[in-house]
């Protein structure tokens, strides 16, 4: 037993975890940290075609090599000689072959305590000095170019610590770029993106809204408090690798990697349209993303109560100048001045502007704009469900435009002279809008009584009535059977499947509407491609609206179909007899010459396959909404099978016929090709090879 620890000292001198160094080892070339759960390496690399070394991080589960921090961003290691290692005084440096100092964490530490460095699987590497849990150095407080999940940009106005990202000098050349990416806590805090000491793009002030729809999994935090100014991100779903980069050429990309073409796809990025560029429109001039774009028009406009600054420079597309006051000789000084609400933008630079009282109502915030002479403008918003909260500036407004997205209100200050014209416009606006719509009420119910007079005449003619008896009723049941028999087609045919089965609970049609295919050309304008939705084995599916407002999908058999008068009468038959909350609802049906079509719920989520099978957009399906719609599909199988009037076997279940509704939840479609099953039967055979 002596000799086998002999020899397994030999080989394994010492044991130590690979996410962490301690002041008796070090890292050289072809060595490298991993953190615990294979998130992230620390080691040395080569960028693009550099052939210089650099000590960085970055993702092990990324095929193409993301470096995601560089501690020696400007002082390249010029061949393959860097060592890291921790000091007698516990700080981490980093030297060359010549012992040149090339980084150092520079902490001053007390005491003698060694410390011990680790690379964390959020991918920060932390200096910890003995047993103190407690950071005393950590990566994340001193960011490259990379923002990863949990990483806080941002400042500590007591320390002076100051978070944010800066750009690298190329692809080949980490070193510090021209653009930077930072926190202005002045106002209300917003993110400035900086070329040099120039403004290049900001967000809006904050509060920010959350972006995506598509991102469930999406969360910020926000610290604003005399210690704090910070930002940080999150995703609920840990499997999810992104991060927000800012490029060597300005660009800002919040970026998702996606495994299944091993390329970073990207989520989020500003800065594509004229109106992100800072002050494009000047000062008190406001940017439309669309005036420009769909109209042909010039894309900056003034503020209520201003006008161009140089109506010359306007005339050919340059608003840099900005705006100036109509009336640059009235005072807005208690003298009956106003405010003229702008909807629907992105609020003005906020370095002026200031929070009056965050719990203070929009009549009380104006109020108290009014009260001060140099106040320009205010908005009034609720924040997080804590009440109204007012934000006003005091000077000029700078940098606004249209942003649907951010959706402020901006209340502009103008004198009594433009909040005169202002009201005369909305005044003589309102009179002519109701002037018009009495008019069309007018005609409206003129033509509607035409309409009914001529409707009575013609069902007179016809003998036909809007409420028939019930022998009427009968003969109208047996006329319309008879029509849709000689197409071949009738969905009451249906009945007589399912007395030929022997099946209970037969004696009744199904509760369908019998559309007219004037009013489904009507919801569908005419079939257009933009409502189209997707094409399958039956023809093509359209998005429509129907009179009252219901939307609805509808699936027209196509004539080169390869499904047809079997399929459409077994869809009807059967999904009308079912009513489940994971199946999809049949409203009706058209039957019309040709036309042969069904009228169901619409599904705004679209299919199953439309996520599970794009990379991006599976990503935005955690594990907990993927169990739910399981869990989903599953309840509408055993309602077929065992719970419902009729047993179905559905034979086509595939992710492209399970429909997901607004709030995700999974519905069962498609039962063109299904088989019924009597109550005692457990098995069939089938003559053709069809279904998934």
């Amino acid at each position: 037993m002596v000799m086998p620890l002999i020899l397994i000292m030999l080989f394994f001198p010492f044991c130590t975890s690979v996410d962490t160094l301690t002041p008796d080892q070090s890292i050289k070339d072809g060595q490298s940290l991993i953190s615990n759960k294979n998130n992230f390496a620390l080691g040395f690399f080569s960028p693009g075609n550099s052939s210089y070394q650099y000590l960085g991080i970055w993702f092990v589960k990324v095929a193409k090599q993301t470096i995601v921090w560089v501690a020696n961003r400007n002082d390249p290691i010029i061949d393959s000689s860097g060592v890291l290692s921790i000091t007698p005084n516990g700080n981490l440096v980093l030297h060359d072959s010549s012992k040149r100092l090339l980084w150092s964490t520079n902490v001053s530490l007390q005491g003698t305590t060694s410390s011990v460095a680790q690379l964390q699987d959020s991918g920060n590497l932390v200096l910890v000095q003995g047993n103190n849990e407690k950071f005393i150095w950590q990566s994340f407080d001193h960011p490259t170019d990379t923002l990863l999940p949990g990483m806080r940009l941002g400042l500590n106005p007591i320390t002076g610590l100051d978070r944010f990202l800066t750009s690298w000098k190329s692809q080949d050349d980490p070193g510090i770029g021209d653009y930077f990416y930072k926190m202005n806590p002045t106002g209300s805090p917003q993110f400035v993106l900086y070329k040099g000491s120039t403004v290049y793009w900001r967000t809006g002030p904050w509060p920010w809204p959350l972006s995506s729809s598509a991102a469930t999994s999406f969360k910020y935090s926000f610290v604003n408090n005399e210690d704090e100014v910070s930002y940080a991100y999150f995703f609920d779903d840990t499997y999810i690798i992104t991060r927000l980069v800012l490029h060597n050429y300005g660009l800002l990309q919040h970026l998702m990697w996606n495994d299944g073409d091993l390329q970073w796809k990207e989520f989020w990025s500003p800065s594509k349209y004229r109106c992100d560029n800072y002050r494009h429109c000047g000062a008190y001039g406001k940017c439309g993303l669309e005036s420009g774009d769909r109209f042909n028009k010039f894309e900056c406009t003034c503020l209520p109560g201003y006008e161009p600054k140089s109506p010359r420079n306007w005339y050919h597309r340059d608003g840099s100048e900005g705006c100036v006051r109509k009336q640059s000789g009235l005072s807005m000084c208690g003298n009956g001045e106003g405010f003229v609400k702008v909807e629907l933008l992105k609020a003005p630079d906020s370095f002026n502007a200031v929070w009056m009282d965050m719990s203070m109502s929009s009549s009380e915030c104006e109020q108290a704009c009014l009260r001060n002479c140099s106040c320009t403008a205010f908005v009034s918003m609720n924040i997080d469900g804590k009440g109204t909260s007012c934000l006003a500036w005091y000077g000029e407004l700078i940098d606004v435009s249209e942003n649907l997205n951010e959706r402020w209100d901006l209340n502009v200050r103008v004198d009594a002279t433009e909040l005169a014209t202002y009201t005369t416009k909305s005044n003589g606006f309102l009179g002519h809008k109701r002037q018009r719509a009495i008019t069309i009420i007018s005609l409206m119910v003129t033509l509607f009584l035409v309409c009914l007079i001529g409707y009575i005449c013609l069902m007179k003619k016809k003998r036909r009535k809007t409420f028939p008896s019930k022998k009427e009723e009968e003969e109208n049941k047996r006329t319309v059977k008879r029509k849709l028999h000689n197409q071949s087609l009738y969905f009451t045919g249906a009945m007589d499947y399912l007395e030929g089965n022997e099946l209970e609970e037969n004696s009744r049609h199904p509760d369908l509407l019998i559309f007219d295919l004037s009013c489904i050309v009507a919801a569908t304008d005419n079939f257009s491609p933009i409502n189209k939705l997707g094409e399958g084995g039956f023809g093509s599916v359209f998005k429509g609206q129907l009179s009252n407002g219901q939307q609805v999908a509808v699936k027209r058999l196509s004539n080169s179909s390869g499904q047809g008068i079997e399929e459409f009468k077994n869809e009807v038959m059967l999904i009308a007899k079912l009513q489940h909350r994971n199946l999809v609802k049949l409203f009706g049906c058209c039957i019309q010459g040709e036309e042969k079509m069904l009228i169901y719920e619409y599904m705004p989520n679209k299919s199953l396959d439309f996520f599970i099978f794009d990379h991006t957009r599976s990503s935005l399906l955690n594990w907990g909404k993927r169990f739910e719609i399981i869990i989903g599909i599953t309840r509408g199988i055993l309602y077929l099978h065992q719970d419902s009037r009729l047993r179905i076997i559905h034979r086509d279940l595939k992710t492209s016929n399970v429909l997901l509704d607004g709030e995700m939840n999974p519905k069962i479609s498609d039962f063109g090709i299904a088989r019924i099953f009597k109550g005692d039967q457990i098995q069939d055979k089938t003559t053709r090879v069809i279904g998934t």
